[in-house]
């Protein structure tokens, strides 16, 4: 981390100087070393060595299960290749691929050879993959799994070493050393190296809606103090757990819950082969413990709506000798029949969501939390929902609402050590007394339970004076079948609006006349519904759908598909006087 003209942290204790830096709070709680991530892996390797401990898709229907004592095995000599290679200690060493078994070993391999792993998102552009390289310094790159591999290798500067993973597409592996060859080459690491709780064990650069990604800074100390938090709130996650890994290990939720949490518990971790497989996937691993987005919470609703409709499944659940069938009917499709514990995030969750999956036995738990703070904040207890909040905060979570701004701000053992190289947007990050600022607006129930409604930079201004919360107003929109991203705007304008992008299959029927009329009406009958629970000045004038799909590489998204704002209001704009005036309830903008 940069503090001045000739000042890097390469990631061994944290130093004075990065304590002044910035008023990050530095952990008063410490943390047992045995809970700590190498250890963790150590304790594994000697007590389950035969214990399978992920199980990875080949293609084409063929497994590959990884037992405890294999995995060490490959991490141990991945990591004496990369000590071989004379990088320095703290040496940041990235990570591109989507997941998969070797991504964990990867990173376990780069922590037990004394670095620091930073993780790409494998959606990123070319562009982004580059700024990252190059921001963090990265000495090596692990190349694995990838969709878009022929775009995204621009980004790799030349001269930079890659390893390519056995799952890496064709061209890497021939370009690339493999890991498999280094492996069978490489002579184990012997003993049980550690790393000090203190140390840096990871940059993880941020989806940033705006500018350049933000590379946040976690110590081992932090995970461990996060996922032992974690866990005294989650149960579900224990030695005979099974979790699918698929959303982004490059994100926080996915890397403190599967990763940490499966260094924690031993559980049995399940990889995700494609968005083609999904289902397949899922009834495969059979998930104890599943955490989603609620957008695909909606997706799963749909797809049974689409197979039974709504009307029928309520008077069925509401019969007593057939209810328990149609419940196991419906979630053993859907590979969750043995689901402990389901949790959503990273958005709201609509109530009539919570009510349906609850009507189903599934009580869906909202957790919040941020890159920043280790994904661990606050979450609604398990069987106890409380609708329109995320509950109360984990033990040793302080969390307050700022008077001025209702700003969101918390303090806890997990909060990043601060940006990598960036001291004044750390300093910005935390108030004088050493909370985070999280840039969301809340507000607290009469029980606690924390309420997020909106963003405190996304408040826009009405020509009429009236301050407009576009998030609340979002979740509702994208509730729709039909639409799979939306931005609410409208600063200076006498209403607000919303331009919305359909999902593939709805994009698909409005291209014929009937199809697009359809869609048309019930995106105005939606559109009513939600103007009838808003305020005068909340009520949209109108919804523009979009042409073209908002995609990372367009950069009208981030790779956990949140919207640009800043970029909509770029490209869109200047037609919004237009849309307005043109008095329409749907306006289809090519």
């Amino acid at each position: 981390m940069a503090c001045g003209a000739n000042c890097d942290y390469s990631g061994g204790p944290v130093p004075n100087w990065l304590q002044m830096c910035g008023p990050a709070v530095m952990t008063d709680h410490p943390i047992a070393p045995e809970l700590l991530a190498l250890q963790r892996l150590y304790h594994w390797e000697r007590s389950t060595p035969e214990r399978v401990a992920h199980t990875q898709p080949l293609g084409g229907g063929a497994v590959m299960d990884t037992t405890w004592r294999e995995a060490m095995d490959q991490v141990r000599r991945m990591a004496a290749h990369l000590q071989a290679q004379g990088f320095e200690p703290g040496a940041r060493i990235a990570l591109l691929s989507k997941n998969t078994s070797h991504w964990l070993l990867s990173d376990f391999a780069i922590w037990m050879a004394g670095f620091v792993s930073v993780p790409l998102y494998p959606t990123l552009a070319a562009g982004t993959i580059a700024q990252i390289l190059d921001h963090s310094g990265a000495r090596l790159l692990f190349v694995g799994k990838l969709d878009a591999w022929d775009t995204m290798r621009r980004g790799i500067p030349d001269g930079l070493p890659c390893i390519a993973h056995p799952l890496a597409p064709d061209d890497a592996r021939e370009r690339y050393p493999r890991w498999d060859d280094i492996v069978a080459r490489t002579p184990p690491i012997q003993g049980e190296p550690v790393r000090d709780g203190a140390e840096l064990s990871t940059i993880m650069y941020t989806s940033g809606t705006t500018g350049m990604p933000k590379g946040v800074m976690h110590s081992f100390d932090n995970f461990a103090w996060a996922i032992h938090a974690g866990l005294e709130r989650v149960p579900a996650i224990h030695a005979d757990a099974r979790m699918l890994s698929y959303l982004p290990l490059a994100h926080v939720a996915e890397r403190t819950l599967v990763e940490h949490g499966q260094l924690a518990s031993g559980m049995h971790v399940y990889f995700a082969e494609s968005l083609d497989t999904f289902t397949a996937d899922l009834q495969r691993a059979r998930p104890t413990v599943f955490f989603s987005v609620p957008r695909l919470w909606v997706k799963f609703r749909q797809g049974v709506g689409a197979k039974m409709p709504p009307a029928k499944l309520d008077r069925l659940l509401r019969i007593p000798i057939v209810r328990g069938v149609v419940r196991k009917k419906i979630l053993t499709a859907l590979g969750l029949q043995d689901c402990e514990y389901a949790a959503g995030g990273a958005a709201p969750m609509p109530p009539d969501l919570l009510r349906w999956y609850a009507a189903l036995g599934l009580d869906l738990a909202e957790v919040y939390g941020m890159t920043e703070n280790c994904g661990v904040s606050h979450a609604t207890l398990p069987g106890k929902p409380r609708p329109g909040t995320v509950g109360l905060p984990y033990d040793g979570v302080r969390s307050r609402i700022d008077d001025a701004t209702g700003e969101i701000q918390v303090k806890a053992p997990c909060l990043m050590l601060g940006y990598y190289r960036e001291p004044e947007l750390t300093q910005q990050a935390f108030t004088a007394d050493g909370w985070l600022r999280t840039g969301d607006k809340g507000a607290l129930d009469a029980e606690g339970n924390l309420c997020i409604t909106g963003r405190v930079k996304d408040l826009f201004k009405t020509s009429k004076g009236k301050y407009v919360a576009p998030a609340p107003i979002e979740d509702r929109l994208v509730t729709h079948a039909a639409v799979e991203a939306c931005c609410v705007t409208g600063a200076n304008l006498g209403q607000p609006l919303a331009l919305l992008m359909l999902n593939a299959e709805a994009a698909k029927r409005a291209s014929s006349t009937v199809g697009r009329a359809e869609i048309e009406a019930s995106l105005a009958a939606h559109m009513m519904a939600i103007n009838e629970a808003l305020d005068p000045h909340e009520q949209l004038d109108c919804v523009v759908v979009v042409a073209d799909a908002w995609t990372v590489d367009n950069d009208l998204v981030t790779p956990t598909f949140k919207v640009k704002r800043n970029r909509i209001e770029d490209l869109f704009g200047r037609h919004y006087e237009q849309w307005v005036t043109a008095r329409k309830t749907v306006i289809w903008h090519a």
